[in-house]
């Protein structure tokens, strides 16, 4: 099976979100064929470079949405008519939370780009900002959006013209001849997969372990943007986001918590099933099922120090538990910081517990520490929660609380505050109280370090739990179910082809039907005085890792291994906005040619029809 997964901001890059989860996804299918297109987010995430990626990963695609994607082309005046009807559509449907208007702008704006180019210059034109400006002063347009002035509309049109830039990329010949999409969020990752099952009927799967549409109402919800941008904004996900929940063949959050948010935004629910992440359970096994159950005194917490984590009233509430249990002791562990929250951290930590000596020549010390994961005395996040008994959450704002689950494989008690996905991954086998409560989290941190029968009662269950439904295993066979079940429902191709109606040995290098020994036929001579592809001959699509080869179609004697491939047969094709070169110009790069891509001449289409 053949699957096309898109990513946006992570895999393949080393730095970025659900890095973690795609390599283990794609390295736990060895079976399957991998092709990854990537939209990366910054220069620096691409000058982090890439992980190094299995061999069953035939072809990589990126794209920048950071850099400008002028192409270079202008509109006629045809051209010209034919994209302000479409954006004027898309615009409407934006600011009248209209979801038919949304999809006929955004599909008819993808066709436009697909035949014509020119999407970039068009977007940022002083017709689409005009266009804007008419949608939010329509009857029906909302509110929020009816006093934006013309800087809002300047920045929001700048805006949109990033998110949009998905529509404009040279991935969708390619995409659209994969068995399944598989987008690694919402969002924008799962633009491209929406426009491959429009126009080729592609199954697209979508998975959100965070939502998309809540990060983006959460992103800017401080007052660092204008009301008017942010408003405009939040209603193209809002409609965005949509879209793809009602055209998604198969939607896998992550948790209840996501889920809930992904049926108030139309998900149909028999379209819907949790799979939880998987995590390395190995790197906590130690720990875990060591006999010594941490410092009995010491209450743990690791995470990210911010605003949403709510350290100031994790710090409150150790004030009571040292006020009814002097002896107690609080690690906190950094897996990163907001600067000026931590310094904010560190100054009431020293207000709330100053220095404490046990006599006039002991130096003084303080019971709250901040430290960092990666040194020696805690060179692993295992060793973080290996020392103490309790382990702390003290959020206001979570989505799947990671923290709280690796300290679940490490058999520790655990106190969360009610948010995000807690009480789904806890499932009682921990304690649970109400965010933004000191008192709550107090009282149930001293119940179990009063209690140290109980806190290992509970963190032996709760390494139960996270062994049964977070590891990397039952993840895989999930999402390997999904993907068959996806076949099998049966073609929804536009062109009537199904799923394997081309046979795998169709794609291999040369001519499969003819010994090796034999010539080749001479109505497979190259036209035009080409050159039959030969190993390592053509202008190859980007080899992912460590040289894995493209799709097939290298001509005679190539060989997938060594990493010799042609591209997609289509010449004159530029580069891929990103660096995955587009192939065409080399030997074999025409269609028809001897190692011409799927198209080699005669004898592969014949004997696929034989097949």
């Amino acid at each position: 099976m053949r699957i096309g997964l898109l990513t946006e901001g992570g895999y393949p890059y080393a730095t970025g979100e659900a890095r973690l989860w795609c390599d283990r996804l794609v390295r736990g299918l060895p079976q399957h064929e991998f092709e990854l297109y990537a939209l990366s987010r910054s220069a620096e995430q691409e000058e982090h470079g890439r992980v190094l990626l299995p061999e069953h990963v035939t072809r990589v695609w990126t794209a920048p949405l950071w850099a400008p994607a002028d192409d270079g082309r202008s509109y006629n005046w045809r051209e010209r008519r034919r994209f302000a009807e479409r954006f004027r559509e898309l615009v409407r449907g934006i600011c009248a939370a209209e979801a038919e208007p949304f999809a006929a702008g955004l599909y008819g704006l993808a066709e436009l780009a697909r035949e014509q180019g020119g999407l970039y210059a068009a977007l940022r034109s002083e017709t689409a900002v005009r266009a804007v400006e008419s949608a939010c002063r329509a009857p029906g347009a909302s509110r929020a959006v009816r006093t934006a002035q013309v800087p809002d509309l300047l920045e929001f049109v700048d805006e949109l013209e990033r998110a949009l830039r998905p529509l404009s990329l040279d991935w969708y010949e390619e995409l659209g001849a994969v068995d399944v999409c598989h987008a690694a969020a919402g969002g924008i990752a799962a633009l491209p997969g929406l426009l491959a099952k429009r126009f080729f009927g592609v199954p697209l799967l979508v998975t959100e372990y965070g939502v998309r549409l809540r990060a983006h109402y959460l992103e800017h919800s401080d007052g660092s943007r204008r009301p008017a941008v942010h408003a405009l904004l939040a209603a193209f996900h809002t409609r965005l986001a949509g879209e793809i929940y009602a055209e998604a063949d198969f939607l896998t959050p992550g948790n209840a918590h996501a889920r809930r948010w992904q049926e108030r935004c139309g998900a149909r629910r028999d379209r819907l099933r949790t799979v939880h992440p998987g995590m390395e359970a190995d790197r906590f096994a130690t720990v875990g099922e060591a006999a010594d159950p941490g410092d009995p005194d010491t209450l743990v917490w690791v995470g990210r120090v911010e605003p949403a984590k709510d350290l100031v009233a994790l710090l409150h509430a150790f004030a009571e538990v040292r006020r009814a249990e002097p002896g107690t002791r609080l690690r906190i562990f950094a897996t990163g910081a907001a600067p000026d929250y931590l310094a904010d951290c560190r100054s009431l930590a020293a207000q709330l517990f100053p220095d404490e000596a046990a006599d006039a020549v002991t130096a003084g010390e303080s019971p709250v520490t901040f430290e960092e994961i990666g040194g020696p005395e805690v060179p692993s996040s295992a060793d973080a929660y290996g020392a103490g008994r309790v382990v702390v959450l003290s959020s206001v704002v979570e989505g799947f609380p990671i923290t709280l689950a690796e300290a679940m494989f490490c058999g520790r008690a655990t106190v969360s505050t009610d948010a995000g996905a807690v009480c789904e991954v806890i499932g009682g086998t921990g304690l649970v109280v109400p965010p933004r409560n000191p008192r709550a989290l107090a009282d149930a941190c001293l119940s179990l370090l009063r209690d140290p029968d109980r806190a290992r009662r509970l963190g032996a269950a709760a390494r139960a739990r996270a062994l049964e439904l977070f590891t990397i295993e039952q993840n895989v066979a999930a999402f390997r179910e999904i993907y068959l079940q996806l076949l099998a429902r049966g073609p929804a191709r536009p062109d009537g082809d199904v799923p394997f109606a081309q046979p795998p040995e169709a794609r291999v290098p040369g001519h499969w039907t003819t010994p090796t020994w034999a010539p080749l036929p001479d109505s497979t001579a190259p036209a035009g005085g080409g050159a039959a592809g030969t190993g390592g001959a053509g202008a190859g699509a980007e080899r992912a890792g460590a040289g894995g080869a493209g799709r097939a179609g290298a001509g005679a004697g190539a060989e997938r291994a060594a990493g010799a491939g042609v591209g997609t047969g289509r010449p004159g094709a530029g580069t891929g906005a990103g660096g995955a070169e587009r192939a065409g110009a080399g030997a074999g790069g025409a269609a028809g040619a001897p190692g011409g891509g799927d198209a080699a001449a005669g004898a592969a289409r014949s004997s696929e029809a034989a097949v």
